[in-house]
């Protein structure tokens, strides 16, 4: 996908396996069940997307590291995680070695968006990009690293508290550009730190959602994960972006959908997503 100077692609990390209550929410499961089926343990699969962003002038962008490489097996199988991580081998098909990265950002701090950050060498846990900054929202450090009874199960601190010491962590506050035309925004509703990307060039504009819509699936106003903190932000969250997105013709990807690029129509008073080519 080009927008503008970047060159834009979407991938797996691979797929993890979440309680569908979780997921959707207050929406029964006889309406979420017809369109994300579950298993016998009522868990529903997803993916963990991540966006390779590039301008062919040096800048190698990273959006997302997926769930990583130090998960125990309990933790491997409590989520429902069967394959190896897949971002090294994903990024390597694409030509890109870790250190020709020099920019991650993680939407939030979660485990299934940031696990990817750091891997362990022997005894230490060191940076997987070791030229990157590491950039993230000041507001989800605080919480990652000082989590609530709530939040503590989500956020594994080897993912992201070894980067204060080597120091490749950048925080911000609020939206910023981290390079000419590629956004960070900030929207309060999954986490009070969560962050979209959003890249415009030439009248076109890429938004990749954060998990305040995971999937298509989402689109609904009240379709919302139980997961997420502030549902009432991420309420006003849909009513804010999804119109806009439908109205300029944003193409969308999702942090957790299969890994794709479309676009958001309004349509009978639905919002419906329909898949582009990403070539």
């Amino acid at each position: 996908m080009r927008i503008g100077k970047y060159d834009v692609q979407i991938f797996s990390d691979g797929i993890f396996r979440l309680d569908g209550g979780m997921m959707f929410g207050i929406v029964p499961k006889v309406l979420w069940s017809k369109v994300k089926p579950a298993d016998d343990l009522n868990r529903v699969a997803m993916d963990m997307n991540c966006l390779l962003v590039r301008d062919g002038a040096g800048h190698v962008v990273l959006v997302e590291t997926g769930a990583g490489p130090k998960l125990t097996e309990k933790q491997q199988r409590n989520w429902g995680i069967d394959t190896p991580p897949a971002l090294l081998g994903e990024l390597a098909k694409r030509g890109v070695r870790p250190d020709e990265v020099t920019l991650v950002t993680n939407t939030h701090l979660h485990f299934d968006h940031a696990g990817g950050n750091t891997y362990r060498d022997g005894d230490r846990i060191v940076p997987t990009f070791p030229r990157a900054s590491y950039v993230m929202q000041r507001l989800e450090w605080q919480d990652a690293v000082e989590p609530n009874e709530r939040s503590r199960g989500s956020y594994l601190p080897d993912d992201f508290a070894p980067l204060e010491a080597t120091g490749k962590l950048e925080l911000i506050d609020g939206d910023a550009e981290l390079l000419p035309g590629l956004h960070v925004e900030r929207l309060q509703g999954h986490t009070r730190g969560t962050q979209v990307v959003r890249i415009s060039a030439d009248g076109t504009t890429l938004y990749f959602t954060s998990d305040w819509m995971p999937d298509r699936h989402h689109l609904p106003l009240p379709w919302s994960s139980a997961m997420d903190l502030y549902p009432l932000d991420t309420l006003a969250t849909k009513k804010a972006i999804l119109p806009r997105a439908a109205q300029e013709r944003w193409i969308v990807g999702f942090t957790h959908d299969v890994p794709r690029f479309g676009r958001i129509s309004l349509v009978e008073g639905r919002y419906r997503f329909e898949e582009i080519d990403a070539a």
